[in-house]
């Protein structure tokens, strides 16, 4: 190495996770002892021939467990280890050969120049040819759930080389096999710990690489595990940060930053806009308040604005709103426009026959005012500001 890390190295292991990577595991162990002895290997229940490679190497650190029961056990088996070696942080590698450990030095350089407990993920070049269509679809999708749940926007959010905050992370999981790996950063980066990427090289090598991704049955537990993720933030993560930053700021700070937000776009302005209207005129009758703030916070648009133009279905309007709708909705189902009753005569009997035609209808037309409106309001803060 160029750079003497032999400082940090004291508080840094290596955690090699393994399940029947025989043909690559040794490329692995002795790439990464080149660069530090502080090497934990878990054995995931392996019944080819990784025991056998793993007692040539006396100096390692090795878990044994004797049956496979997912990447993310293995992962908590060594970070576990690893607390109790007295190491700060760890850095884990895959064992299939696709990462490099010459990338070590990478995490290592990042850590030092960092004043806080960081988490770092490998960021690969997913355009490669060599790179699976199935593994740059699903990180694509993994890095935009993981912006959902986080607000942090990421490159790559799958790679399994990364370096881990032992003290930050969370102490009891859900998950336990490859979903494992997307619940730890997205809990982590909510305990307020930062989450970034590093560049690394990648290898995929079909003749050497054995892969124990399971496409259905691992794609579906990562997809319930995302919804799960999804409502924490929603009805926890995202208001409690929300009411956190209260605290941090004076009144008049707060009221400019985060109430007003004088400094926000136009675009953003008209898309404030566009949201309160849509949930002032969709059926969420009581919650419209509610949702046209909490979701400008989950985008980051004006609370404001978006609260003041949900205000479309205050009581006097709700009558126009219902029958708009209703009008709307006979355009593709239920009632034609000509049997619908003026404002006046439309009862609950009638409303409750003709539900389906008002859900429709109040979709449709919320969609329609609400992208006119935005529009409007975009157009007219243009010209405003051209002026000025």
């Amino acid at each position: 190495m160029d750079h003497d890390f032999s400082e940090t190295l004291q508080k840094v292991c290596v955690i090699i996770p393994t399940y029947n990577n025989a043909k690559t595991l040794k490329r692995v162990v002795d790439g990464v002892l080149f660069y530090t002895k502080n090497v934990i290997v878990v054995n995931d229940g392996s019944t080819d021939e990784t025991a056998s490679i793993l007692a040539n190497y006396p100096q390692l650190k090795i878990s044994s467990l004797p049956q496979n029961k997912g990447k993310g056990n293995a992962l908590k088996t060594g970070f576990n280890k690893a607390k109790e070696l007295g190491f700060d942080y760890a850095i884990t590698i895959d064992s299939d050969g696709q990462h490099f450990p010459k990338d070590i030095p990478v995490f290592l350089k990042e850590l030092e120049a960092s004043e806080k407990p960081l988490l770092l993920i490998g960021s690969r070049n997913m355009t490669l040819e060599s790179v699976p269509k199935k593994s740059s679809f699903g990180n694509r999708f993994s890095n935009f759930w993981f912006w959902f749940e986080t607000g942090i926007r990421l490159s790559d959010t799958q790679s399994g080389f990364r370096l881990y905050p032992l003290h930050y992370i969370p102490k009891m999981f859900y998950s336990h096999k490859f979903e494992f790996e997307i619940e730890i950063i997205v809990r982590t980066a909510w305990n307020g710990v930062e989450v970034k990427n590093v560049p690394i090289d990648v290898l995929y090598d079909p003749t050497e690489r054995v892969s124990h991704f399971r496409p259905f049955q691992d794609f579906t537990r990562i997809s319930i595990l995302n919804t799960f993720l999804v409502s924490i933030a929603l009805l926890y993560i995202k208001p409690r940060d929300f009411f956190r930053s209260l605290k941090k700021k004076s009144f008049k700070q707060f009221l400019k930053e985060d109430v007003l937000q004088a400094d926000d776009s136009d675009e953003v302005k008209a898309l404030s806009v566009s949201l309160g209207v849509f949930i002032g005129i969709v059926p969420v009758w009581g919650f419209q308040s509610f949702l046209s703030i909490f979701l400008a916070v989950v985008f980051r648009w004006n609370k404001v604005i978006s609260f003041a133009a949900s205000n479309i279905s205050i009581p006097p309007m709700i009558p126009f709103v219902i029958f708009a709708s209703l009008w709307v909705g006979s355009l593709f189902v239920g009632t034609p426009l000509s049997q619908i009753p003026d404002l006046a005569s439309i009862n609950s009997t009638f409303f409750k026959e003709h539900l389906l035609q008002y859900l429709i209808g109040s979709i449709i037309l919320a969609s329609i005012v609400s992208v006119l409106l935005g529009s409007v309001t975009y157009a007219f803060l243009v010209r405003n500001r051209n002026k000025k």
